[in-house]
């Protein structure tokens, strides 16, 4: 196996471009054109595990649920993350597959269906924030409440939404499986989406609950278990923006782990939606062992690893 080991994890847009752009060849483009730079890395030496977003798919499973219900049985939230485990997984497999067959690299790539365990304590339970499937009026959000034992929250006058826990991510439970085949130098597609989350009860058994897990801070510990050297969050910005959308907006090439903590701190630089998750989660890596992260857009990867470009955090 090659020594030089990393962890990818690839945001929304490297499979959705556009709302323009959103059925399934549309989302196989997107993630060919991905796959070309992760396999330009692959050729280049790599042994890599690749991570993905899955927000919008889990979400038209979700609508597609909801307009047959009155037909069909409506889908579990941990069953459409794992349906879209498989599916993305499909994607960027077969177009791994097609780069590696063209640029005569002999390579096998597979995804693993993947549970991350949550706890049941974990305070995000008792709070939960995060958004999922269609808006509702305030009576049938009511309805589903009572009824489906659903949180519901109003969302900015837009209508109702259903609400879900986003609880941090404690073990991977399939870290074994895609280890013996990073070892065998198998590039894997795996904790899609931050995993299907489950949790143990009482005799150790595991159970899916409604939740999500941020597939950043998933990624991050992936690295950290399987013993990643580089973390790479592919993302939609080229560089980390200090003071984001500001006058005195400036673009970072380097942060050092002290730095990184610092700007978090200060709470004015980074969206809480979008790179402050991103950002806690280099830290994490950085902290229970990581080397070296760097934040770019899927088309400067290679750019990037020759120092070129990208923002790049150590110790």
């Amino acid at each position: 196996m090659s020594k030089k080991l990393a962890v990818i994890a690839i945001g929304g847009n490297s499979l959705i471009k556009d709302k323009n752009h959103q059925t399934v060849p549309d989302q196989y483009e997107a993630a060919r054109e991905t796959c070309g730079h992760i396999a330009g890395m692959i050729r280049d030496g790599w042994n890599v595990a690749v991570a993905h977003g899955n927000g919008p798919q889990v979400g038209f499973i979700l609508r597609r649920s909801e307009l047959a219900a009155h037909e069909l049985h409506e889908v579990p939230l941990d069953v459409c993350g794992a349906d879209s485990q498989g599916a993305i997984g499909y994607a960027l497999q077969q177009n791994l597959y097609n780069y590696f067959h063209q640029m005569g690299i002999d390579k096998q790539v597979a995804t693993v269906v993947t549970q991350v365990e949550v706890s049941r304590s974990d305070p995000a339970f008792q709070h939960p924030t995060k958004p999922i499937g269609s808006f509702m009026d305030e009576a049938t959000a009511r309805r589903r409440q009572q009824q489906d034992g659903w949180d519901v929250s109003e969302d900015a006058g837009r209508g109702w939404r259903r609400v879900v826990a986003s609880p941090l991510p404690m073990r991977i439970v399939e870290q074994q499986a895609v280890q013996a085949l990073l070892d065998a130098g198998i590039i894997v597609i795996t904790v899609g989406g931050g995993g299907i989350p489950v949790v143990a009860d009482a005799a150790g058994h595991l159970h899916g609950v409604a939740a999500v897990i941020d597939k950043d801070r998933a990624s991050a510990l992936l690295a950290n278990v399987i013993g990643a050297e580089l973390f790479i969050i592919s993302t939609a910005v080229e560089k980390v923006m200090l003071n984001f959308r500001q006058p005195n907006e400036r673009a970072l090439d380097h942060m050092t782990l002290a730095e990184a903590r610092q700007y978090l701190a200060e709470g004015v630089h980074f969206a809480k939606g979008s790179m402050a998750p991103k950002i806690q989660s280099v830290i994490d890596f950085l902290e229970h062992g990581g080397q070296r992260a760097i934040i770019t857009t899927p088309e400067n990867i290679g750019r990037a690893l020759r120092g070129e470009t990208g923002t790049h955090i150590t110790l």
